[in-house]
């Protein structure tokens, strides 16, 4: 007697503006049996990451922070809407908003958030600037499951990249996105295949070996 078929792992993807990171996890998606971008959400109207999500035929919606002046009332209907997809995980790809614990407490273990720093370092906005301005050597990217706590939840893998001598602010940030854009998608790889799982140390343990550091090439050279 065959093994019954174990359904896709579903993912929904909160964005903000043009979702370059929910572009890459589709992209990968289509290539899967085992993944089903099941929504893509934004809190801005006709964001350009929910129209190519469309055009991709994805489900989209939107649910305008604006509408919702107290964040609490925000987070709730939030909740609410990615529920009714019956997500196993949702992503936080770009999403610029904090999330209160009214919408985190909800998805326990599910919520996973690609943060533009090497954690804990630079937790919160303006990160590329900051590395610049403290002459760090090295900068990068986070993926890490999300807790009540802003950027401290358990790390799942980071990528680096080299900070130049020339750099500034926008220079950094799109080496740093070019490597977000390889980690991200495999973290997604590692959930569908329950890869991951938290441990009583709160700290990310794999069932197998996994890439969890991803290298600059200008760095791999060196």
């Amino acid at each position: 007697m065959s093994a019954q078929k174990q359904a896709p792992k579903r993912f929904v993807i909160l964005i903000s503006g043009r979702g370059s990171n929910m572009q890459a996890i589709v992209q990968m998606a289509k290539k899967r049996a085992d993944i089903e971008i099941a929504a893509v959400i934004s809190h801005k109207a006709n964001s350009a990451g929910t129209v190519w999500a469309a055009e991709q035929g994805v489900p989209t919606a939107e649910l305008l922070h604006k509408d919702y002046p107290v964040r609490e009332e925000y987070d709730k209907h939030l909740k609410e809407l990615v529920q009714s997809y019956q997500p196993d995980y949702v992503l936080l790809a770009g999403f610029m908003r904090i999330l209160t614990p009214i919408f985190v407490d909800a998805f326990p273990g599910k919520l996973v958030n690609i943060h533009p720093s090497l954690l804990p370092s630079f937790t919160g906005l303006d990160t590329h600037d900051r590395a610049i301005a403290d002459g760090v050597k090295i900068h990068g990217c986070t993926v890490h499951f999300v807790t009540p706590v802003l950027d401290e939840g358990p790390i799942i893998a980071q990528a680096i990249v080299p900070v130049l001598a020339n750099d500034d602010a926008d220079a950094l940030a799109a080496r740093v996105l070019g490597m977000e854009h390889q980690v991200f998608p495999a973290v997604v790889d590692y959930l569908a295949r329950d890869l991951l799982q938290v441990n009583d140390e709160k700290k990310v343990v794999y069932q197998e070996p996994v890439k969890t550091l991803f290298v600059h090439e200008d760095i791999s050279a060196s």
